[in-house]
């Protein structure tokens, strides 16, 4: 008689997506502690958001961050009251304003990833090259995951 291989174990999707929930805000905690504790998480991303894709209006910034506009205008009102962006009016329409990041900001954002880089690679040098290259796929995965919400 031939034995039959045993099926695979099916993974349960709900199960691994509430692990993985789990784990990113865990990991997320722990990097705001490692930021900057005069520029909240939230003025954070927006700020990086505005380095990475600016200049842009106001309503780029909400559609990017994916919040409604006058959240959007407190948060360019709190980074520029830090210092941390700046606003130009458009030339050729002044009803449009413009946001760029300062100096003071990319500094900012410098000396906030340099901080998470570092907590992050302080702990993945404690895993084995297999696990290394497991969250090298799975960083990879990840990105896709939160690109397909950007289209």
């Amino acid at each position: 008689m031939v034995s039959m291989p045993a099926a695979p174990a099916l993974i349960d999707v709900a199960d691994l997506a509430s692990q993985v929930r789990l784990s990113v805000f865990r990991l997320a905690r722990k990097l705001r502690r490692e930021g900057d504790a005069d520029v909240s998480p939230t003025l954070l991303a927006a700020l990086a958001t505005v380095e990475r894709h600016g200049p842009m209006t106001a309503g780029s910034l909400a559609s990017h961050e994916q919040i409604r506009k006058p959240t959007c205008t407190r948060v360019i009102a709190a980074l520029v009251e830090r210092g941390l962006i700046e606003r130009t009016v458009d030339p050729l329409d002044g009803r449009v304003t413009w946001v760029r990041a300062t100096a003071a900001g990319r500094k900012v954002l410098h000396r906030v990833r340099t901080r998470h880089n570092a907590y992050l690679a302080k702990r993945l040098k404690r895993l084995s090259t297999q696990e290394l290259e497991t969250i090298e796929q799975a960083a990879r995965i990840m990105e896709r995951l939160t690109e397909e919400d950007a289209r």
